[in-house]
């Protein structure tokens, strides 16, 4: 029988691991870089929502109109792969939104949203097979934030 809190035990477990190979084992960014990304990252946040929000909010509205055809013109893996990717790309978007706030504060729960948001990204890369975005985007994503995650508090 599982209880409520072991999710949370695992992903303790899994940052303790990111952490040993991220940090420890990797080589580290210099505190020069580190300090820039921490200072203009949740700035370059808040620009890109603001440029990308009616992009958003497009893309969703027509995915509504458009998702059975996405099922009729490519097959059940396309339409399946655009679902999984439309659902996890909100969550993702969501988490990183509630995080911009933290960001400003070097807050560690806005440090950990953006961690979730990330291993989302990996669990969407991995649901729809692109190994190349999950070895490229969420590593090197995975790499950076915990490459600052010091600097929150």
């Amino acid at each position: 029988m599982t209880t409520k809190g072991d999710y949370k035990t695992y992903l303790n477990q899994l940052e303790n691991l990111l952490h040993e190979y991220l940090v420890k084992k990797a080589p580290a960014l210099p505190e020069n870089i580190k300090e820039v990304i921490v200072k203009f990252a949740p700035w370059a946040m808040v620009v890109i929502f603001i440029v990308t929000l009616p992009a958003v909010l497009t893309v969703f509205g027509l995915s509504a109109l458009l998702s059975p055809f996405s099922f009729l013109l490519g097959g059940v893996t396309v339409g399946t792969n655009f679902i999984i990717t439309l659902i996890f790309s909100g969550i993702q978007l969501v988490l990183e939104a509630m995080a911009i706030p933290g960001l400003f504060k070097r807050e560690r729960k806005a440090w950990n949203l953006v961690y979730y948001a990330a291993l989302v990204g990996g669990v969407q890369n991995i649901a729809t097979f692109s190994l190349g975005s999950l070895l490229i985007g969420t590593l090197l994503s995975l790499y950076i934030l915990f490459q600052v995650r010091e600097y929150y508090k």
